[in-house]
């Protein structure tokens, strides 16, 4: 079984700035939506032997895997495959002026992936495919994995087995943890947080 969580909201979220895999840091709103999503895992999992929490080694994701391993009393490991994707010459941009500028590529289902100098669909899924692929057997895992918006869309497409368009409709909360398991994603609403 795989928990699979984004980050709380951070400072360019709040912002309206494009990440990717740029540094930034939770919001008070982000470190409460993270300990939701922790609270929700400690009551969902009750037994926590053998369990492991994977993380991407950004800052925001580091932070959310610290508040959920506080919480459950399970050490991060460093995932490196979990890393956002590259959106290069976008990435701290904010989506408004993107958008202006960019219309046509900021408003295709892809447009994530259409940055200059940044990571196409394939080229993450190369980093992700296998790495969902040496994963234990489904039958032994026990894994709350911390990552990101687009990356964890894709963890989500690797289990389910889900094609280019179905992996672009994927919605990515920070409210919420889904559940891998028995060949389903089903997603777990978090306690409200105020804003």
């Amino acid at each position: 079984m795989i928990y699979l969580l984004r980050h709380g909201q951070t400072d360019y979220n709040a912002e309206g700035r494009l990440q990717g895999q740029l540094e930034s840091t939770l919001t008070p709103l982000g470190e409460a939506q993270v300990q939701a999503m922790a609270d929700l895992l400690k009551a969902e999992i009750g037994d926590l032997d053998g369990w492991r929490i994977l993380a991407s080694p950004l800052k925001r994701t580091r932070q959310s895997a610290a508040i959920v391993s506080a919480t459950l009393g399970l050490a991060v490991e460093i995932a490196p495959a979990l890393i956002e994707v590259g959106c290069g010459a976008w990435e701290g941009q904010l989506y408004a002026d993107l958008r202006a500028r960019e219309p046509e590529a900021f408003n295709a289902p892809d447009w994530v992936f259409r940055g200059p100098g940044g990571e196409r669909f394939a080229d993450l899924a190369a980093r992700i495919d296998p790495w969902f692929a040496s994963l234990p057997p489904e039958a032994e895992r026990r894994l709350i994995v911390v990552c990101h918006g687009i990356s964890g869309t894709f963890v989500r497409r690797a289990y389910l087995g889900l094609s280019d368009a179905e992996t672009l409709r994927q919605d990515t909360p920070q409210d919420a943890v889904f559940r891998l398991a028995g060949g389903r994603s089903e997603r777990l609403a978090c306690a409200p947080v105020a804003a």
